[in-house]
């Protein structure tokens, strides 16, 4: 299972996700362009040293995200997702897509998408951050496909 950022918007967000990672041992894609500059100083006053411990890639486009992942499973976590969490099987090769903060992600991503899941939570809440979006998605596919590292 692996955690891809799409064109992420907020360092603090990408920093989390990547600690996220790096306690699970999910490797983190993280789709360009950003929407700040990288900087690893910035990124480690939240991701500590678990920067060091986590395998993560920049690719420049969606296009070369595709291009290293010709066969995978896409499963976008999305506000406008067809399936409920709940109802969803995961496999232990999926990819969950996390789209931009200030955006979620273009028309061509959900095309692109084997999957859109959606986070059921209360009608009146209009949405998690992303952190949290991508460690209850997460949290469920590892627990699905027995995928917790051993204690």
């Amino acid at each position: 299972m692996r955690i891809a950022l799409y064109q992420p918007d907020i360092p603090q967000n990408v920093a989390a996700i990547a600690r996220l990672c790096a306690c699970f041992q999910v490797p983190l894609e993280i789709i360009e362009p950003l929407g700040f500059i990288w900087d690893e100083r910035k990124l480690r006053r939240v991701g500590m040293d678990y920067l060091d411990h986590v395998a993560m890639t920049r690719h420049t486009s969606w296009e070369a995200f595709e291009q290293t992942f010709p066969d995978a499973r896409i499963v976008l976590m999305t506000t406008a997702g067809a399936t409920p969490l709940p109802n969803f099987t995961f496999t232990q090769a999926d990819i969950l897509v996390m789209g931009r903060e200030s955006a979620g992600v273009p028309q061509y991503v959900h095309d692109a998408a084997d999957a859109r899941v959606i986070i059921p939570m209360h009608a009146e809440a209009r949405s998690l951050n992303v952190a949290q979006s991508a460690a209850i998605g997460l949290a469920e596919g590892l627990r699905q496909t027995n995928g917790f590292p051993s204690a």
